[in-house]
């Protein structure tokens, strides 16, 4: 009998710490005793420098461009603590579809027996979430990720973003495609930013899997091209990060979040753009500064 593989699809939008996220989960995991491969499904390739020393891979379509034929170890590379690292890559700029890596790997993958083979425990797919494209729904469409979830701060783009991904996760939820495990709370260091998330969740029918402030450790162990789980394993940032692996591997049931349509996401953000006002000067509604 196989063994059962954990796989999981963490999308958000460019820039808002998704790979940092997703990184320092897999080095959280990779400590607590679980093997790992992390998959790189950004175009920029950038994945998983965190947890090979800031260094940069080849992808599996650049090494396709050069060969025919590539057999799935030369394209896994080892990381920090044993982690496999790969990066999908993409198309040539101009040209071509920038989820195609992401199909082609897959299907290299699933050819070759990798996951199997490597006798892993999760798979994580590190996926670019604000882009509109076949490829990077391969995850959830065909349901190759098991659980789904999305990084997002307070932000509005960052929240359009996770809500344009459950409209995926509830479009594709009828055939057999992966559901949504709840948000991961990033750069949450005010307030009002956790209030803001905690009422996305709430009207979206989902929740808070956890909350991740905002940390200079972070871009420290950055800069030294680490995870802060590497770099600083003793710090506050490397707990709540551990804090998360555990409840990933915890997290059994995923559901069909229930995403707003436009004009509701529109009015709901008006709405908490006029508290903030609000609490900016200093207007006391209920008790508190707009009510926050």
């Amino acid at each position: 009998m196989e063994k059962k593989i954990t796989q999981i699809a963490i999308y958000g939008k460019g820039g808002i710490g998704k790979s940092t996220t997703t990184s320092n989960l897999s080095a959280a995991l990779s400590k607590l005793g679980y093997k790992v491969m992390q998959f790189g499904c950004d175009p920029k390739s950038d994945s998983t420098n965190t947890l090979r020393g800031g260094k940069y891979i080849p992808t599996v379509l650049d090494t396709l461009r050069e060969k025919s034929v590539v057999k799935a170890s030369e394209v896994i590379f080892e990381g920090f603590n044993g982690i496999y690292c790969v990066e999908a890559g993409g198309p040539a700029p101009g040209v071509g579809c920038a989820g195609r890596g992401i199909i082609t790997a897959v299907e290299l993958f699933k050819q070759q027996k990798v996951f199997a083979s490597l006798d892993l425990d999760f798979v994580i797919y590190d996926v670019l979430g604000d882009v509109v494209c076949g490829g990077f729904a391969i995850p959830i469409r065909e349901g190759i990720a098991e659980h789904v979830f999305t990084v997002s701060s307070s932000d509005f783009m960052s929240i359009y973003a996770s809500n344009n991904l459950f409209k995926g996760i509830k479009k594709y939820s009828n055939s057999g495609g992966a559901l949504l495990g709840g948000v991961i709370a990033n750069s949450i260091n005010q307030g009002y930013a956790k209030a803001i998330v905690d009422d996305f969740v709430e009207r979206t029918k989902t929740q808070v899997v956890e909350y991740i402030p905002r940390s200079i450790t972070v871009t420290q162990s950055e800069l030294q091209g680490k995870t802060t789980i590497e770099a600083a394993p003793e710090s506050e940032q490397a707990k709540v990060y551990t804090r998360l692996a555990e409840k990933i591997v915890e997290h059994k049931s995923s559901k069909v979040p229930a995403p707003l349509e436009i004009k509701e996401l529109q009015e709901w953000a008006t709405s908490w753009s006029d508290q903030l006002l609000a609490l900016e000067r200093g207007v006391v509604v209920g008790g508190n500064a707009a009510g926050i």
